[in-house]
């Protein structure tokens, strides 16, 4: 713990102690809002992927089509909430008349919710741990456009809970080939010939270059399925 000269003081254990506790109390109440906004927007489709993509950059501009397609499908979309590829997926839900969610994130540096959410579908929290909560009980699949260690956060948790028979299956997408081929090739080359992974780990997700193969790869897997939260 430092001052305001950005020295270290000692810690107040007992103060921290007490924090922890009445933390626990914040912690339920962005469950509840999470659950209260979100348990009842039907079949939706998380989308995934870098804040700073501007609208001008073609993963923008997939990202949005890949969200309109999705809608017509009958999916409505959940993003992070923020601007970059959030807000496309968000622009795109809203073009195609489908339910537009946003979990958006209080962060130090700002991150004001885009425009295009549904207004009663918007939940704002203060920790990350739940809100990805939120995208895991209330997606029936993932799109993760390429973006940064945000992106890989919320990838990985997925892989891990599916992996590990947490929650059950559902489509996890990678989308734009030539962004994710070198991460792919260290999973197959370092991590599975080092046995940290099975083989057929490497099946958890799906690589495509085309909105119409994402939401394809969704509805197909769901053609067998009723729809339903994960949890």
């Amino acid at each position: 713990m430092k001052d305001s000269n950005n020295n270290f003081k000692e810690k107040n254990w007992s103060e921290i102690k007490s924090n922890d506790s009445w933390s626990i109390f914040k912690i339920m109440g962005e469950f509840v809002s999470g659950y209260e906004h979100l348990a009842q927007i039907g079949p939706c489709v998380s989308v995934f992927g870098s804040a700073r993509t501007k609208p001008e950059h073609p993963y923008y501009k997939l990202a949005v089509k890949t969200a309109f397609l999705l809608t017509q499908k009958g999916y409505g979309v959940i993003t992070g909430g923020g601007p970059g590829i959030m807000e496309a997926a968000n622009k795109g839900a809203k073009k195609g008349k489908g339910k537009s969610a946003g979990v958006n994130i209080k962060l130090e540096f700002e991150q004001d919710p885009n425009k295009f959410i549904d207004a009663d579908k918007l939940v704002t929290f203060n920790y990350f741990f739940v809100r990805k909560v939120m995208f895991m009980k209330y997606s029936q699949g993932f799109i993760v456009f390429p973006g940064g260690y945000g992106t890989f956060d919320e990838l990985f948790e997925a892989l891990t809970l599916i992996q590990t028979f947490k929650i059950e299956k559902f489509p996890i997408i990678l989308m734009d080939s030539k962004y994710w081929e070198g991460l792919i090739e260290w999973i197959k080359n370092v991590i599975l010939k080092e046995k940290n992974i099975c083989p057929e780990d490497i099946n958890l997700f799906s690589l495509v270059d085309k909105a119409e193969e994402a939401v394809e790869i969704i509805d197909n897997f769901y053609k067998n399925y009723k729809l339903k939260p994960n949890f």
